[in-house]
């Protein structure tokens, strides 16, 4: 787990596109029975549940905050 661990430090270290291209080809890895279902509808019932309050959201500034960035 050391060796993910700091796989994920250095990806961090990356630009926002630099991280963005490393995700996508992670993902296009995964076989092809690996399935996002479960994963895209998370994303959906959150999206709704922002939709549906939007004071439960927050800025790019209060994210980075949060993760004392």
């Amino acid at each position: 787990m050391v060796a993910l661990t700091n796989i994920e430090e250095n990806a961090m270290k990356l630009t926002d596109n630099e991280r963005a291209l490393l995700a996508r080809k992670l993902l296009e890895s995964l076989p092809p029975n690996h399935s996002l279902d479960d994963e895209i509808e998370e994303a959906a019932r959150r999206d709704a549940e922002l939709e549906a309050d939007p004071s439960m959201g927050m800025t790019q500034d209060e994210l980075r905050k949060s993760l004392g960035r």
